[in-house]
């Protein structure tokens, strides 16, 4: 390609860097797609289908290859409009028309309207779904658009359907206006506000939990009461300064008000609560013990910034009466997320020293000094190495000698855009704990009791968070959640044509496009790839996005990235957490701060003006 044409609007070349031997491979793009218009926003889905959004039109972009695998034209949406529904083949849109709005769910595959409704107002903000009882609960707000500020403040609505068929089983406005965090910091322009300062909803035993008022459990089929606990659910201004709940068979564990509480499935009544504790973040679950994390780095709803807030420590909570063994207070410098190596030891770091706890007794153990500039997170990698990291740094530690075995260091580059650099250091980091191996190592050997079923997301665009303790403590939880059973993305419930493929996976029969349950021609519906293709064909790519979601399981990401100066320019160096080398180099020229990848493809995802374009990840044609 000529270099005329490359510095026009082909800003990403990406470079294999071979540990040990200096040389580098280029990597020519994977693919090309040019759209009707500039690019407004983009957003991944676990079947490997890209949902991109112009000035005209939405589309759906087959991640592997870049072909358009349907077009939907005349409508002009933001990236809160649009929803994939987690664990399935269908995505929500927000449709507005005059005074009149309504939700409609999409066959990600082909762009048809399975079902709409014309009940619900406002934007999607959260979901959850159970896919035992086809049951989709929909958090909604009205006008969640303004300037990025703290105290902006909406009503949320929940609305429970029957995904199958999108009836309304039951809605419930919540009784006062909630504080809401911007999707993104901007001095100038209106931006879209999310919820995405609060835990999801959660299904389980045939109840709803919500988080937005404190904690209320409903029926998941009538939505009435069974539980109501109001408190102020995250320091205010702060947000995500309460723990996910985590459940056994007896009990579901929360936290807020400066205590954790045990809480029957069988009756909902509160069994223990552990006081005195201050903000809970982040809760493992054992056997016989619950650690909960105390203090922590929050995001900052005013400005996005990562604040450090106390007191910083560990509890543990015996099960059956709630006693509190034992607290470490020896984080007296700010505090990491949690790690447990196995059932005998906890690791944390704060701003100086990476600690190893015994788990028994709350007595340290070992002290590292782990001189990583602002460690924000801890994890461990496939040889059982601490990996202590920060926003430009990460280094490794034998827990069992105290030896820093390899340090990996990554300046940012100059401070002429200070938020833009912030922005894709997060994201960044981001693209390690969707895909990688921390959470998977985490708990090696502790037997976990996570059984809150049901697939839980806000929007996909907010995955970096400012806060890297946040996404690391998140990964490790969504993991603990799936361990003890069917990993969440290898099972996902199929309502379009996915599932006539399925049907159809061991014969040869042309898979013919299922007519919608409403009328498709007011859709707008063009360029649909699977109408030009031949049955066999038809079949074979539909087969291969089935495929994807086995493989997803078994997947491991092994590279942690951070924004840098490559030397010829700015862009991504990914540093393998299990061995210190760079193995990964992605120049970007200029910076795109929502872009995607997707480990399973070795593809990262970019826009530039009215195009999409992905990279190999792996160096390679």
């Amino acid at each position: 390609m000529p270099a005329g044409k490359t510095s026009l609007y082909y800003l990403f070349v990406l470079l294999l860097l071979l540990p040990g031997t200096g040389s580098t491979v280029m990597a020519a793009e994977r693919w090309s797609t040019k759209l009707d218009g500039k690019v407004r926003f983009y957003q991944s889905t676990e079947l490997g289908v890209l949902i991109v959004g112009t000035e005209k039109s939405l589309y759906a972009v087959d991640g592997e290859t870049g072909d358009v695998m349907w077009r939907r034209k005349n409508v002009k949406l933001d990236e809160t409009d649009v929803a994939p529904v987690p664990g399935t083949d269908i995505v929500l849109l927000n449709l507005e028309s005059g005074s009149k709005t309504r939700v409609e769910a999409l066959d990600v595959m082909t762009g048809s309207p399975l079902w709409r409704s014309d009940k619900v107002r406002g934007a999607v903000m959260q979901m959850a779904l159970d896919q035992n009882a086809n049951l989709l609960a929909v958090v909604l707000v009205r006008d969640a658009r303004g300037k990025a500020k703290q105290g902006f403040k909406r009503k949320p609505v929940i609305h429970v359907f029957d995904i199958t068929n999108g009836e309304e089983l039951w809605k419930r406005e919540l009784e006062s206006e909630v504080e809401m965090m911007p999707a993104r910091w901007n001095d100038n322009d209106e931006v879209p506000y999310t919820l995405d300062n609060y835990r999801p909803p959660v299904f389980l035993d045939n109840r709803l939990y919500v988080f937005y008022e404190g904690l209320t459990s409903l029926d998941a089929h009538t939505g009435r009461d069974r539980e109501r606990d109001k408190f102020r659910v995250n320091e205010e201004g702060l947000a995500l300064t309460e723990a996910d709940p985590v459940a056994d068979e007896r009990n579901v564990y929360t936290s807020g008000r400066g205590k954790v509480r045990a809480i029957s499935r069988l009756d909902g009544d509160e069994v223990w609560s552990a006081k005195d504790l201050g903000s809970v973040p982040e809760m493992i679950l054992t056997r016989e013990v619950l650690y909960a994390r105390t203090g922590g780095q929050f995001a900052r709803l005013e400005d996005g910034e990562t604040i450090e807030r106390g007191p910083y420590g560990i509890s543990a909570i015996d099960l059956e009466k709630g006693k509190v063994l034992w607290r470490y207070k020896g984080a007296d410098k700010g505090i990491t997320n949690v790690v447990m190596p196995d059932a005998g030891t906890l690791v944390v770091a704060d701003r100086d020293d990476l600690m190893v706890i015994d788990a028994r007794t709350g007595k340290r153990r070992t002290k590292i000094s782990h001189q990583v500039e602002k460690a924000a997170f801890v994890l461990l990698n496939e040889r059982g190495e601490a990996v202590v990291g920060g926003k430009n740094e990460i280094a490794a530690f034998d827990l069992v000698s105290g030896r820093n075995t390899w340090r990996s260091r990554h300046n940012p580059p100059g401070r002429g855009l200070l938020r833009t650099v912030a922005a894709i250091s997060a994201r960044a980091a981001a693209l390690y704990f969707r895909y990688g191996s921390a959470a998977s190592s985490a708990f090696r050997g502790v037997q976990l009791l996570n059984t809150l079923n049901g697939l839980r997301t806000g929007l996909t665009l907010h995955e970096a968070l400012p806060s890297l303790t946040t996404l690391a403590a998140n990964k490790a939880s969504e993991y603990a959640r799936n361990r003890a059973g069917e990993y969440a993305r290898e099972r996902i419930s199929t309502f379009g044509i996915l599932a006539r493929a399925r049907e159809l996976s061991g014969s040869r029969p042309r898979v013919a496009v299922p007519q919608p349950a409403i009328d498709a021609r007011s859709a707008d519906v063009e360029d649909r790839l699977l109408d030009k293709l031949d049955p066999a064909h038809q079949l074979e790519r539909l087969s291969r996005f089935l495929l994807r979601t086995r493989r997803l399981a078994a997947l491991r990401g092994e590279w942690m990235y951070f924004y840098t100066d490559l030397g010829r320019g700015n862009g991504l160096a990914g540093v393998n957490v299990n061995t210190g080398a760079t193995e990964r180099s992605i120049r970007m020229s200029a910076p795109d701060s929502r872009f995607l990848s997707d480990e399973l493809f070795q593809l990262l995802f970019v826009s530039q003006d009215n195009r999409m374009l992905a990279y190999a990840l792996n160096g390679q044609d």
